[in-house]
């Protein structure tokens, strides 16, 4: 595996339980992290001013690292509570009707509905793509003259597929390109100057907790997009003494309230991990990892819903639909901890997932196929997959 003993120093910071494989979901917060937050909450307590303006630096820090992996500059950047608070601010300062996947997370859909309902200058135009998967003709079809916008997961939380931002930007032209980042953000090597908004989070992938959002507004976003939501931070001067200023002119017009300087730290710590590691050594070994999960799927005869030439670091499978609920039952019985959600199982292994952890994974698998037996459907004669108990 390329890069892997580059990688080590930051594979051994991964100390969450074996079978933990649910990064898509929730990324147990790493030691870096943990050990960052209590030093920086110590300083705040001490009540001394020095303290205070130290943890206050790494709001800019956290900025400056993030626009580091977006190739962006640093005032592009501006914190949010969430991955959502980002999308929102987009949406809400967008006119003309903007692209978004019927199947997409929650996030993209209703934000732009919220946005479409609140001000009647956005219209929603929704596609169904195959699978959820939303393809460069899939928008194709969408396209017309009112669209200003198309919003899109890079990775898609139900299948893990990777959406691919350079076909998408050459065939939007000049229109926006609003990406959800929150399965994407520091494991996956693209280039994020095809994208005019980015909007993420670290308490996944990144390992940072919640409340480490960022949002990225490029130069041609910011002439576009309202600040309908600025607050008190996104202004410029002091309201408290200005009456009613403008917006700034940089990304933080897009903020609400003063960012969590410890929520910053975190993020801050987590961001460097990554870069000092190398997001390309890390997209590999992530991926490799994916790998991993597919032979084991492929080994004990469980279909794959993750398109295998584009994903990141989540697998879905799509048992049979008699297998579902065995499987789902006796990855929680090996200690596996996985997503079920309806028919299908999502798996999210991590650069630190150890053969511990796979073995798990494998003799969970292992255990369904021993009971699935061939049985032969008397009135048709045709033979039918059971999931029947030897």
């Amino acid at each position: 595996m390329a890069g892997v003993s580059e990688l080590e120093p930051l594979i051994e910071t991964f100390d969450a339980a074996a079978g933990y494989l649910d990064w898509a979901a929730f990324g147990p917060l790493s030691p870096a992290v943990r050990a960052e937050m209590n030093a920086d909450a110590a300083l705040l307590g001490t009540g001394r001013r020095t303290g205070i303006d130290l943890v206050a630096s790494r709001v800019d820090e956290a900025r400056e690292l993030v626009a580091t992996v977006l190739g962006c500059a640093a005032d592009e950047v501006v914190l949010q509570p969430s991955t959502t608070h980002g999308l929102l601010h987009a949406m809400q300062g967008l006119t003309g009707a903007v692209v978004v996947s019927a199947q997409e997370f929650p996030a993209l859909r209703i934000t732009a509905r919220r946005a479409q309902d609140a001000r009647g200058l956005l219209t929603v135009r929704e596609i169904d793509p195959a699978d959820g998967i939303v393809t460069v003709d899939a928008v194709a079809e969408a396209l017309t003259d009112d669209v200003t916008a198309v919003a899109v997961s890079l990775v898609d939380f139900r299948t893990g597929a990777l959406a691919d931002l350079s076909g998408l930007r050459e065939l939007i032209g000049d229109r926006l390109l609003i990406v959800d980042a929150v399965q994407a953000f520091g494991v996956v090597d693209v280039d994020w100057a095809a994208a005019d908004v980015v909007c993420g989070n670290g308490y996944k992938w990144l390992r940072a907790g919640r409340g480490t959002g960022f949002s990225r507004f490029s130069d041609r976003a910011r002439e576009r997009i309202e600040p309908v939501l600025s607050g008190i931070s996104g202004m410029q001067g002091d309201a408290a003494t200005t009456g009613f200023p403008p917006p700034l002119p940089t990304a933080g017009a897009y903020s609400i309230a003063p960012s969590d300087p410890l929520a910053a730290s975190r993020l801050a710590v987590a961001v460097r991990d990554v870069v000092d590691a190398g997001i390309p050594a890390v997209a590999a070994e992530l991926r490799a990892r994916a790998q991993d999960v597919m032979n084991l799927a492929d080994r004990y005869g469980v279909p794959v819903l993750t398109p295998r030439d584009r994903h990141a670091g989540i697998v879905t499978l799509l048992p049979d639909p008699q297998d579902a609920a065995p499987l789902a039952a006796a990855l929680a019985n090996h200690g596996v901890t996985v997503t079920a959600r309806g028919a299908t199982i999502r798996v999210s292994p991590h650069i630190g997932t150890g053969a511990d952890s796979l073995q798990l994974l494998g003799d969970a698998l292992a255990q369904v196929a021993t009971t699935r037996v061939v049985v032969i459907d008397a009135p048709t004669g045709e033979l039918d997959l059971g999931a029947l108990e030897s």
